[in-house]
């Protein structure tokens, strides 16, 4: 019965560690979790509309071109673009403005925004 007593005892003792090793481990995984949402609060407050799907225009350059290809497409076959479009820097992209117009038509300015990668909106200012 002493012996058994003893592997009783001895038993608890493994329990025990092993509950302690479990508390350990949890509390682990609760303060990685807490770490892992103030990160994630912190990027967002640095890109806050950024997602995850994130399109390939990166630069002001790619912006320009991108909307330039939008306001040709919106203004009709054989729209050109009339000079070099400016791209102002957003918090998530950019907003770039131009002219574009036909060979034998009026030119129209154009507005377009690209937001986190991709082109969100264009509008054509036409009868300005």
């Amino acid at each position: 019965m002493a012996a058994l007593g003893l592997g009783l005892t001895g038993g608890t003792a493994v329990l025990a560690q092993g509950h302690g090793d479990l508390h350990r481990a949890v509390d682990a995984a609760i303060l990685s979790d807490i770490s892992k949402d103030r990160q994630a609060e912190r990027d967002a407050k640095r890109q806050p509309y950024a997602s995850p799907g994130q399109g390939s225009i990166a630069t002001a350059g790619a912006a320009r071109d991108a909307c330039g290809a939008k306001a040709r497409e919106q203004a009709g076959f054989g729209a050109k673009i009339i000079g070099t479009p400016g791209a102002s820097s957003m918090a998530t992209g950019w907003e770039v403005e131009g002219v574009v117009g036909q060979a034998n038509g009026p030119a129209v300015p154009f507005v377009c925004s690209v937001r986190n990668g991709s082109v969100t909106g264009i509008l054509l200012r036409s009868g300005e």
